[in-house]
Order: structure tokens, then C-alpha cells, then sequence
């Protein structure tokens, strides 16, 4: 694989709405919601169909929404997704989730899953994103000389100053590696790597951000990615998302913000983009 990989090509008068259209589109209609939570930290739907969560992201807009949601589709809650609320966005992406982001639909892609790997420096799990990006990032440029672009302060992100030249875009920054976030007009465009948090499908900022790393390998990482294909359309080489496993543990962690409950319940999940999608230079 060329990890230098295009974008699939887009159409030429596509909006930034059209990958929240297509993806709300693709939940069937008729799927109930039975229950949902805005976290603290994450907000979880449960529907017929399976749970899906998210972070729960918060700024905005007001919230606005007052209706119960567990008296709506699944697909309505979904819409919300498109909200400049982002608590309310945080709930439609949950919905995504509880669609998508499950083995029913993601097996049938090729989907790994992994389970919990203790390191010497702490617990991760086999499939984070830098981990098993690692090798292929280290083959491609021994010289250390990769541009790796974060967006997203993730756990352990500065092991990748180990083997690559990094940068990590943060909203918020709190660490010295940070740099603001809109800096993505002026670095994501040269990167050869590019992680993204799922958060920013939330944030409304992830078509614009698939469309700055067309030239880069661009993995959409976190429990907030959407597991759908479509994204491979728009520019992604590889989902690394999450399925609950435990839906009780999940409503219980979301509901009393224990985080190592919520960890415990969800499995890391794996996609790469088929290669008969991908296009090279």
C-alpha cells in the first residue's frame, strides 16, 4: 500500500453537509429509541438496533431540543448530528453510532478487534491508531523525517516525537506540543500522516479537515467515529473506532462518569479503506 494516498474522488459540487446528509440517510427509518444520556464526558443512544456513543462535546449553540428523545426515530436523533449545538450534535452522533459503529455492519468490512495489552508505561490496547501505525509510518521514513499531524490531544501522542516529526492540534491547549487548532489550514496540507479525532465530526470541522489531508494517510480515530464507509469516500484510509460490548457498564459509566467502566465496555475496532478504493499519484 502507498501510504501517500489520495482522497477518493468527491463531486465536484459537493456541500460540507453532504457526509452528514448520507450518513443520516443510511439509518433505516422505524428503529425506536429506548434510552440516551448527555454525559459529563460521553452520551450513549440505545435503540433497537444496538447502542452508540460519543463524546459528549460541549459549546455552541444553546440546546434547544425538548422533546423526549426516547418518543423519536432513531434517524431523527440522528439529524441532530448536523446541530451548532454540540451537546445536541453529540447526541445525533451517538445515534450514528448506534447504527453504525456495530459488528453487524463493520464484519462485512473486514473489521479487527483487540482487546486490552499491558505496557511497560501503562495499558493500552493493540489496536490504537499511532501503535499500529507505527510500523508502516517507521518503514516508509527510517529517517525519522515523517510529518505526523494529531488533531486531538490523545493519550501517549508524543511517543510518535520517537520516530516522526509531530504535531498536535488541540481547541484547547494545555501542553507544550499543542498548537490552535486553526493552524490546520497551514500544516495538515504537508502532512504525510494525519489522525483525527472523531470529536470532529461533532465539531463540524471534519469535511474540511479530510479535504486538507488528501494527500496524506489519514486515520479517523476515537470512539466518536462514525464506522461507516462512506468516510472512505471523503478522504479516510482507515476507521479506528469503538463497539459497545457491555451496554449496561456504558449507561452505568456514562450516568456516573466512572471512565474506567466506560473503557471496560467498549472493544476498539479496526477498518481499513479497501484497496480497490484507493487511488496513488
Amino acid at each position: 500500500m502507498n501510504d501517500r494516498t489520495n482522497a477518493a474522488s468527491r463531486p465536484g459540487k459537493a456541500t460540507a453537509w453532504e457526509l452528514y446528509d448520507r450518513l443520516i440517510e443510511g439509518v433505516p427509518a422505524g428503529i425506536a429509541v429506548r434510552d440516551y444520556c448527555l454525559g459529563t464526558h460521553w452520551s450513549y443512544v440505545k435503540a433497537d438496533c444496538g447502542m452508540g456513543i460519543s463524546f459528549t462535546t460541549k459549546g455552541g449553540s444553546p440546546y434547544k431540543t425538548k422533546d423526549d428523545l426516547r418518543k423519536v426515530e432513531l434517524r431523527d436523533v440522528a439529524r441532530l448530528a448536523k446541530s451548532w449545538c454540540f451537546e445536541e450534535a453529540s447526541l445525533g452522533v451517538a445515534a450514528l453510532n448506534a447504527w453504525y459503529s456495530r459488528p453487524e455492519m463493520i464484519d462485512g468490512l473486514g473489521a479487527l478487534y483487540d482487546d486490552p495489552a499491558e505496557l511497560p508505561d501503562g495499558t493500552i490496547r493493540k489496536l490504537d491508531a499511532f501503535e499500529a501505525w507505527r510500523p508502516r509510518i517507521e518503514a516508509a521514513h527510517p529517517d525519522g523525517n515523517a510529518h505526523v499531524v494529531v488533531v486531538g490531544h490523545f493519550p501517549h501522542v508524543d511517543r510518535i516525537e520517537e520516530y516522526a516529526r509531530l504535531t498536535v492540534l488541540e481547541r484547547n491547549c494545555t501542553s507544550p506540543i499543542d498548537t490552535p487548532d486553526p493552524a490546520c489550514e497551514y500544516v495538515m496540507p504537508l502532512a504525510d500522516y494525519a489522525f483525527i479525532t472523531g470529536v470532529t465530526i461533532i465539531n463540524k470541522t471534519c469535511p474540511r479537515l479530510l479535504q486538507l489531508t488528501q494527500h496524506a494517510a489519514t486515520v479517523m480515530t476515537g470512539p466518536s467515529v462514525v464506522m461507516s464507509p462512506l468516510l472512505f469516500e471523503y478522504g479516510a484510509n482507515t476507521l479506528a473506532g469503538s463497539v459497545v460490548e457491555d451496554p449496561e457498564k456504558v449507561q452505568f459509566a456514562v450516568k456516573t462518569g466512572r471512565g474506567q467502566f466506560f473503557g471496560e465496555a467498549l472493544r476498539m475496532t479496526w477498518v481499513d479503506r479497501p484497496s480497490c478504493q484507493k487511488s496513488t499519484d
